[in-house]
């Protein structure tokens, strides 16, 4: 049987055929780290966005200080401690046993000067006659501190004090069943489903389950955007050591596609923007202590390129439902465009019977894709936004003798539009890539 002997040009073949192979095996394998990557990351948005939306729910500000139920319950805890706590100091009952001693003076004094006074009547000066031989007035008034001191043990005894807490009890509950709203059933429903979704009995360990999951959640999912970016750096990279290498320029720039797509599709689903706007804290004062609300979420909104435009298409005003297409298509629909028509420009573009319009929509397209634009309209928006919600929520704060109210706006730009811009500022290099590309090899290598 006879072999191939290996000449240098059956060598310069293999080498050919092996150096694109093994580099866009290398690069598949680059590219799966970065879907998994991306995967993780928009999976950790939206739980995140998830556990928000719970926590906003639940702390709503109708459910709280707004909600009569809420207020109710307070007071009522707040009087039933201060009534239950009642007890009368020595001093309380010293000056107690005063005023009893008083009132008994008084109308020691009063029936005296009844009974003394100039009677008509036969019986009636009877009564006097009788009053004033066997009755001593100065024996009377001798008699009052020991009658006040009774009068004062037995009303300040644990029996009467106890039934007189019982009473105050009784009557305050039956304040408190009379005033309500209808916020009582659904604030136990949804608190009941948000405990059992996240497998908590009360508020203290829900708050302690959510500020420690959300914590987690910050940090892997900066771990994954990371892991992106380094990935596209990789590719970048790849890009300066095989500069010269013209031969692999078309499979390093397809892959280099790819992992665009990847970017863009990412930075488009995931959260750009979250507005949170909430009262920090609310105390009352009332009674020597303190009613208090924390957390009162007002406004909580997490919204992503996609979840915008599709807020803006699903309402009624038409100009809206304009404006929202015309999102769709120049801020997505363009540069998948774009990159899909780069793909075929560089590979093979010569199987199409118009290369002009192949090379509009790889080069010329650009000018109408307006994902640069997003980007500074994102950062416009959060800067405007920003701003009206602390110069409104200023407004609520408020220190007085017996109310302080401390207001929070937590509103940020959230990593899915950090990604997003990693995508446009990619999406510039491989432009210049191309245009490189184009000058040097022409359209197809």
């Amino acid at each position: 049987m006879a072999t191939t002997p290996n000449t240098p040009k059956n060598i310069r073949t293999k080498k050919n055929w092996f150096a694109p192979l093994a580099l866009i095996v290398g690069l598949s394998i680059l590219l799966l780290g970065e879907a998994y990557f991306g995967y993780r990351f928009h999976s950790l948005s939206y739980e995140q966005k998830r556990i928000k939306e719970d926590y906003s729910l639940s702390n709503n500000i109708t459910f709280g200080i707004f909600s009569v139920d809420r207020w109710g319950e307070k007071i009522s805890a707040v009087v039933d401690r201060r009534v239950k706590g009642f007890n009368l100091t020595a001093k309380q009952k010293k000056d107690m046993r005063k005023e009893v001693e008083k009132e008994l003076h008084g109308l020691v004094n009063k029936a005296v000067s009844e009974v003394t006074k100039p009677q008509k009547t036969l019986g009636g000066k009877l009564k006097k006659l009788a009053f004033n031989s066997f009755v001593d007035v100065d024996e009377l008034h001798a008699q009052v501190p020991s009658f006040a001191k009774t009068i004062v043990a037995k009303i300040t005894s644990p029996t009467s004090l106890k039934r007189l807490k019982g009473v105050a009890t009784s009557k305050l509950d039956e304040l408190e069943n009379q005033t309500y709203d209808s916020t009582d059933t659904t604030i136990t429903t949804i608190e009941q489903n948000i405990y059992h979704k996240y497998h908590v009995t009360n508020a203290t360990a829900y708050d302690r389950l959510v500020n420690s999951r959300l914590a987690q959640i910050k940090i892997e999912t900066f771990q994954c955007g990371l892991g992106m970016l380094g990935c596209i750096a990789i590719a970048l990279i790849l890009w300066l050591f095989l500069r010269k290498s013209v031969q692999l320029h078309v499979p390093l720039f397809i892959m280099s596609l790819l992992f665009a797509v990847i970017l863009l599709t990412v930075g488009v689903t995931s959260p750009i923007i979250e507005v949170d706007a909430r009262i920090q804290s609310l105390e009352f004062g009332l009674l020597g202590d303190k009613i208090a609300f924390s957390n009162q979420v007002l406004f909580f909104q997490s919204k992503s390129i996609l979840g915008i435009i599709g807020t803006l298409i699903e309402q009624p005003k038409p100009d809206a439902v304009l404006v929202g297409v015309l999102l769709l298509v120049f801020v997505v629909v363009l540069p998948l465009l774009r990159i899909i028509a780069r793909g075929v420009h560089v590979s093979c573009g010569h199987l199409f019977g118009s290369r002009k319009v192949l090379r509009f929509l790889a080069f010329d397209l650009g000018k109408w894709d307006m994902a640069d634009v997003m980007v500074v309209g994102i950062a416009m928006t959060y800067i405007g936004l920003n701003g009206i919600l602390k110069s409104q929520l200023s407004g609520l704060n408020v220190q007085s003798g017996t109310l302080k109210t401390v207001t929070a706006n937590n509103s940020a730009l959230q990593l899915g539009f950090f990604v997003f811009v990693a995508y446009v500022a990619y999406a510039m290099v491989l432009s210049f890539i191309l245009k490189r590309i184009d000058e040097r090899n022409g359209p197809c290598a």
